[in-house]
């Protein structure tokens, strides 16, 4: 995701960050088969922007006739999935599948991260942005190779018409990330690249482009335009023998900004699935000579939907880049700032961190595939609002019929506040959150658990109670999963609001109310009244008076 960018970049950091233009944005991991506690294939999106609506976008599957266009709106330009303008249309396929969010009835999975890449590639000339390519790849394949199909030969019959873009794309089998960037100004095509992630292992992109040398005469692990390395060449991106061809190095080089704001990231989701690679920080720290990071990581444990989840809730704790270990915490120890991310002071650019978690997201998921339930039941896409670290992840099943009112288009919009619109809830308790995080986290995070625990310890039994239903007639077990996402949702929605007002009583004024319900005022921590003193200590120190004659 891009649209953050437009405004949003500081004047003074743009020629140390622009080559990663996508510091604000999103963030995908792939987890495969061979590397998950059940046999389940994952992928996590957060959709990060600032002017993103968080809803559940739901479609219908639905047959055609002949002649019938489909229209195209370029999602960047809207706050909500409707709101894009409209760039193009294309012949509608016969037959689409029904898509919930990024996941489809055929427990096809789609994500992206936006990372820009070469500027002299950007403004190719296209009918198709890369948000739309995503959602008609979930309406036209049963399978991630499919999907790759339909993206590669709609840009290469209709054109591109967005910058460079990572898209992880999975089904219950496999999972693949695809590289795509256009050709510049006044051309059609794209150059693209899209390699299978080994079984075991797990890969993570987020804002930088990631794919380096790939096997060129491997197809089930490997494919790619036919022109990525002669347009290399001819570009001058790129000299030497096809076999040390880099698509990083030639499409979008590193720059301090892309490895700080976006390999670093990628860093913290391997540190935490793997500690004991110890895998350096000396690369995201731009350390001269640093070996790049692996592609692809084992995990020291197979990971659970719940790890997952977890991994998409991070502010680098615990390291050098721990985001509540400055001034700009402040005493409640705030692992988020405000932007603009990069500032300057006496003439020396710095940048703030960008952890995965960031207070800007518009909503966020873990998508499920599982290979053997049948595809309603076995798809799951764990669906959230607003920060990762704050939100709850619902389940939202592949056979559902419709959206949850909660998440649903047009039950709110960017514009105005709504009590019944899960991303105007759930940014309400968020953002009294960041008033006194170090305290308030932990009462969120304690109805979180309880909720996110709750869905994930009914699981087996939803799911059985599906499958039975699923035996006498299909349509029976979509109307159950339909109930029961909407059922969850409505419990997260009255929970999340009784939060809301818990906090506000517990914490009105500076106030914190004890297990007794008594007011009680504790004091700043100690290291913020060291602080104080070191720039104030003059101003604020209590001094004595002198004796007076009277005394």
């Amino acid at each position: 995701m891009k649209r953050v960018l437009r405004s949003l970049v500081l004047p003074a950091l743009v020629a140390v960050l622009a080559a990663a233009p996508s510091l604000e944005a999103c963030t995908n991991i792939l987890v495969t088969k061979g590397a998950s506690k059940d046999g389940s294939t994952f992928i996590t999106y957060a959709a990060d922007s600032h002017t993103l609506y968080g809803e559940l976008y739901f479609k219908l599957g639905s047959r055609h006739l002949p002649g019938e266009m489909r229209e195209i709106r370029e999602w960047d330009s809207g706050t909500s999935w409707d709101a894009g303008r409209i760039i193009g249309r294309i012949p509608e396929a016969p037959v689409t599948y029904t898509r919930v969010g990024n996941m489809n009835e055929h427990q096809v999975m789609v994500a992206e991260t936006t990372f820009g890449g070469r500027k002299e590639l950007e403004g190719p000339s296209g009918t198709v942005d890369y948000g739309s390519l995503m959602y008609i790849a979930l309406e036209r394949a049963k399978t991630a190779r499919e999907a790759i199909e339909v993206i590669t030969k709609i840009v290469e019959e209709y054109g591109y018409a967005s910058s460079g873009e990572s898209l992880s794309i999975a089904d219950p089998n496999e999972a693949w990330v695809l590289e795509i960037i256009g050709k510049g100004k006044g051309q059609k095509g794209a150059v693209w690249v899209a390699v299978k992630v080994p079984d075991g292992m797990i890969s993570a992109h987020a804002n930088q482009a990631r794919i380096r040398q790939f096997p060129l005469n491997d197809p089930k692990n490997a494919i790619y335009s036919k022109d990525l390395i002669s347009f290399a060449r001819d570009k001058g991106f790129f000299k030497g023998e096809d076999k040390d061809f880099s698509f990083v190095d030639a499409y979008a080089p590193v720059t301090f900004g892309s490895l700080r704001g976006c390999e670093g990231r990628v860093w913290s989701a391997f540190n935490r699935a793997c500690p004991s690679q110890k895998i350096s920080m000396d690369y995201v720290k731009a350390v001269p000579g640093a070996k790049p990071m692996p592609w692809a990581v084992k995990p020291d444990q197979k990971l659970s939907v719940h790890d997952v989840m977890e991994l998409m809730r991070d502010h680098f704790t615990g390291t050098d880049f721990d985001m509540t270990q400055d001034v700009g915490a402040g005493p409640f120890k705030l692992p988020y700032r405000w932007r603009p991310m990069g500032f300057k002071v006496d003439g020396q650019d710095y940048v703030h961190e960008r952890a995965i978690s960031t207070q800007q997201t518009g909503f966020s998921f873990v998508a499920q595939a599982r290979s053997w339930m049948p595809n309603p039941i076995g798809g799951v896409l764990w669906f959230g609002v607003d920060d990762t670290y704050c939100t709850v992840y619902v389940p939202m099943y592949a056979g559902i019929k419709e959206a949850p009112k909660a998440f649903r288009i047009g039950t709110g919009n960017f514009d105005s506040f709504n009590w019944d619109s899960a991303f105007w809830l759930f940014n309400f308790v968020s953002n009294y959150t960041y008033s006194r995080w170090s305290d308030m986290i932990v009462d969120v995070q304690k109805v979180q658990r309880e909720l996110e625990g709750t869905f994930l310890a009914q699981q087996d039994e939803v799911e059985s109670a599906a499958k039975k239903l699923y035996e006498q007639s299909p349509g029976l077990a979509k109307d159950y999963l339909t109930q029961y996402s909407a059922q969850q949702t409505e419990l997260t929605m009255k929970r999340w609001k009784q939060l809301g007002e818990f906090l506000i009583w517990k914490y009105l004024d500076g106030n914190v109310r004890d297990a007794k319900g008594e007011v009680t005022h504790p004091a700043y921590p100690q290291d913020w009244y060291r602080r104080i003193v070191k720039e104030r200590g003059e101003v604020v120190k209590v001094r004595k008076l002198k004796a007076t004659d009277e005394e």
